[in-house]
């Protein structure tokens, strides 16, 4: 299977210690089996960054891998309240450390205005219910591959 990331520079080889952290699985590599959705990400890492060129980058996967048992891997088929809380605790993390141990997570792409969202729910002023309502993306449900160990990323080979 094909999947790609898209990035205002070329990526050979992905580098965890350069990801960011904070995000709805937490610190790791992002990848996205459609290519205008990688696309997209590209362009607006490029106006964030003002610097680079929208490159989506190309990498071969076996998917057999998620079912495999080599990888510790969770799979969130769609929304759910314990989809809510994983984003919410990846986003919510105050310490340096990973708040899970899997090697690759796979689910929906949180809204942008996730942060917001997440300081309503902490204050008491939406239900959880109410929360995975509006962390839906806006643009329909897109799914997101997160590679968050060296282990995982060994299984993907750049196109």
């Amino acid at each position: 299977m094909k999947l790609y990331h898209g990035s205002n520079m070329r990526v050979e080889k992905p580098d965890l210690q350069r990801s960011k952290p904070f995000k709805d699985f937490g610190q790791g590599f992002y990848l996205s089996d459609n290519y205008k959705q990688a696309e997209d990400l590209a362009i607006v890492k490029v106006e964030q960054m003002r610097r680079g060129e929208v490159v989506v980058n190309e990498f071969d996967f076996d998917e057999s891998v998620l079912s495999s048992g080599e990888l510790s891997v969770k799979v969130f088929d769609d929304y759910s309240e314990e989809w809510a809380e994983f984003v919410l605790t990846n986003r919510n993390n105050k310490i340096s450390q990973p708040s899970h141990t899997y090697d690759i997570v796979y689910g929906p792409i949180a809204d942008d205005g996730v942060n917001y969202q997440l300081r309503r729910y902490l204050g008491g002023i939406i239900s959880l219910q109410r929360l995975v309502e509006e962390l839906k993306y806006a643009k329909g449900i897109t799914f997101q591959y997160f590679f968050g160990t060296d282990k995982a990323l060994q299984k993907l080979k750049a196109l």
